[in-house]
């Protein structure tokens, strides 16, 4: 059962460094995608992930609150990459020092966007919006040529990450 709007969200990295270059990490926040999808907590209609930062357009499921799932899904993927730089990256975790009350490490730039889509015209921009930002930020020519978006989903029918949900 869908509980609220398709939301689109961003979450941007602190500062906005380029954390997400590496693949692997690009991979943390697919896997948490997937997860919380096979989990029915949400439906992912779009995505892209970029070097430092996200979009998404996502809707709750049974009962879920919005401000629940973004904190959740914020806090593991931080949690993740953090492991993997103690591990292999400790110059990199560095950067990311902010000996807050609440945290030693941020890795998310507080207060990510979130808003509603009520009507299809709002939500088919905002897809456009996601699938063009690689092609405007020069990393490739056609958005479906981008590794990290459902932008090939929406173009050729073909779902790499096997949880995206056709908004239609």
């Amino acid at each position: 059962m869908i509980t609220e709007y398709p939301q689109f969200f961003t979450a941007t990295i602190l500062e906005w460094k380029r954390l997400l270059k590496p693949e692997k990490y690009k991979q943390i926040i697919i896997e948490s995608l997937r997860f919380m999808v096979d989990d029915r907590r949400i439906v992912v209609f779009a995505f892209v992930i970029m070097d430092n930062h996200i979009h998404l357009i996502w809707q709750m499921r049974d009962e879920m609150k919005t401000a629940d799932v973004q904190r959740d899904f914020l806090k593991y993927t931080a949690q993740k990459i953090k492991q993997d730089l103690q591990r292999h990256h400790c110059k990199v975790l560095a950067m990311f020092e902010v000996h807050a009350k609440d945290r030693r490490y941020q890795f998310w730039e507080r207060n990510a966007l979130s808003i509603e889509l009520r009507t299809e015209k709002v939500f088919l921009q905002k897809l456009k919006y996601i699938h063009e930002n690689p092609v405007r930020a020069g990393m490739c020519k056609y958005a479906e040529q981008y590794k990290f978006s459902s932008a090939r989903f929406y173009e050729n029918q073909i779902d790499d990450f096997g949880f995206i949900t056709h908004y239609r």
